[in-house]
């Protein structure tokens, strides 16, 4: 059953299979490495690098804020605010009746959790408060973090501009 030539061929096999798996990793190693040995010896470049925020130890100095939410609202424009509630439109009407979240015509000046028939959550009903624009500027940079607990699966809106811009379209639909 099993003759010298038959092994043979199976040890060659082996050898070829194992041949051609080291080729292929060196030739991967020549074509994706970047460390500084195969290149002369000097250090390559990242193509691109992902900010993960803590560059090193320790707390960095803060960078500077920028302005305050009072001046940026103080010269906020509903038109471009207009724009921004095209994100919330999803999940928001401005006409009175509500969707997925709680209508937004009147939300300026309103009590926190208090749209007649809107089932919010627990940890929104005990927030508490008015939605005046610096807590509803507080609540759409980050919402989860802003009321743990929440429905809204909104990340926010990172751009004080565009809260300030939000909020004063929001606040132009009055009541």
């Amino acid at each position: 059953m099993f003759d010298t030539m038959t092994i043979t061929k199976a040890g060659g096999a082996l050898c070829g299979a194992f041949l051609i798996f080291l080729l292929s990793k060196w030739a991967a190693e020549m074509l994706y490495h970047t460390g500084a040995s195969g290149h002369g010896g000097e250090e390559m470049a990242q193509a691109y690098t992902i900010d993960t925020g803590d560059a090193g130890g320790g707390a960095a100095a803060p960078a500077d804020a920028g302005p305050d939410f009072a001046t940026v609202f103080a010269s906020a424009d509903a038109g471009k605010g207009e724009k921004v509630f095209g994100k919330c439109k999803a999940c928001h009407k401005i006409d009175g009746t509500n969707a997925t979240g709680p209508h937004l015509d009147g939300v300026v000046g309103r009590a926190v959790a208090s749209v007649a028939g809107f089932a919010y959550s627990d940890a929104m009903k005990a927030h508490g408060g008015n939605w005046d624009p610096e807590s509803i500027s507080h609540f759409l940079e980050n919402p989860k973090k802003a009321v743990p607990g929440t429905k809204m699966t909104f990340a926010g809106l990172p751009k004080l501009e565009d809260r300030a811009n939000l909020i004063a379209y929001l606040k132009s639909l009055g009541g």
